[in-house]
């Protein structure tokens, strides 16, 4: 990974450990916000020229997540595009979900009536799958803890019985290459405004083409339209890719999104996964050393159960992690080094007799 490349993008004040919250904008987004800003506040506003940007970060998502452009969608925020899907599910649908999943990925099913939604836990995810399933819906890396589902397990028992399988990206997509089952999803929603660093306001949903015919666009608006500037009145044609599921584009967001997009490209999800999978597996032989037992998983995401309590004072040494169901999530990303993972682990207290291993 070029290292004096990120050293040209990121210079953060505090040594920044909770991506897996909110990553930081590049130093090329914040100068394009700046300067759209700025021209907006001087009255020079190009809104047609805005479609640039979204269509970068629009191209620019596809080859991340390795599917056609014409697959994706753009809109705010992930539990609008899982909206949609849950919205075409008919009544009596079974939806299975992994226990602990974040809710962005399970309220829009929880809350549509009609629909039967089954917890299963997400290693047993796969074989908990049967006949009467008719959508799986999980996030590729789990919010809580960083623990990686089996994707290529959950995909073959989906395929067995002709599920769907929906596939929440935002804590993967950035660090973790997505092709091929993540890629191969029926449906995959992502936020960017964590690993992919985009401002918030900026989130994907793509849709492979078996899928497409079987959603219908919820509150379709001009930008839905195949030519948009030109469904502006009286009737909009519906754009005959996945746009028909676009919402009006956050404009500024985008704008910032279309420069973190191709950093991200630049570097590689690849170079970008390795570097902090390094670190992350850094911090858990740390932690280990010390007496703690932190989840296990090959993630960039490193969490310690019964730990919460220790993000403020960390917050307090300059430290910024963040606390989940209990825990304590650190989130190492392409901006961190090892010597930051050394000075958390300098902060970090010894495992007390209650959270120590079991022999």
């Amino acid at each position: 990974m070029d290292l004096d490349l990120v050293a040209r993008e990121f210079a953060p004040e505090t040594v920044y450990l909770n991506t897996a919250g909110m990553g930081l904008p590049p130093a090329r987004t914040v100068a394009a916000l700046a300067e759209a800003v700025a021209a907006q506040a001087a009255g020079q506003a190009d809104v047609v020229g805005y479609d640039r940007p979204v269509n970068e970060a629009r191209r620019a998502f596809a080859r991340i997540a390795g599917v056609d452009e014409r697959q994706v969608a753009i809109g705010a925020t992930t539990a609008e595009h899982v909206g949609v899907v849950a919205a075409a599910l008919p009544d009596g649908a079974e939806v299975l979900v992994a226990a602990g999943e974040f809710t962005s990925v399970t309220a829009p099913f929880q809350h549509r009536p009609g629909l039967r939604v089954r917890v299963a836990p997400l290693e047993r995810l796969a074989e908990a799958v049967t006949e009467g399933t008719a959508l799986v819906a999980v996030s590729v890396v789990q919010s809580a803890d960083g623990r990686l589902v089996d994707l290529g397990a959950v995909r073959e028992a989906t395929r067995r019985v002709g599920a769907r399988l929906l596939l929440d990206a935002t804590q993967a997509a950035g660090w973790l290459p997505l092709a091929p089952h993540a890629a191969d999803a029926d449906y995959l929603v992502c936020g960017g405004y964590k690993w992919l660093l985009t401002p918030r306001g900026v989130a994907f949903l793509a849709v492979a083409e078996e899928a497409m015919p079987g959603l219908r666009p919820i509150a379709p608006g001009w930008y839905a339209g195949e030519d948009p500037w030109a469904a502006c009145y009286d009737r909009v044609e519906l754009a005959r890719s996945a746009r028909r599921f676009d919402h009006g584009p956050a404009w500024l967001p985008f704008i910032g999104a279309a420069r973190s997009l191709a950093l991200i490209e630049e570097l590689t999800p690849a170079l970008i996964g390795a570097h902090d999978r390094t670190l992350a597996a850094r911090c858990r032989e740390g932690l280990r050393a010390l007496g703690h037992r932190p989840v296990e998983a090959d993630s960039a995401i490193v969490s310690v159960s019964g730990l919460g309590d220790v993000a403020p004072k960390l917050s307090e040494e300059g430290v910024k992690v963040s606390a989940r169901a209990g825990g304590l999530r650190i989130a190492f990303h392409l901006y961190n080094t090892e010597a930051e993972v050394d000075r958390l682990l300098g902060y970090m207290p010894p495992a007390t007799r209650s959270t120590a291993p079991v022999a």
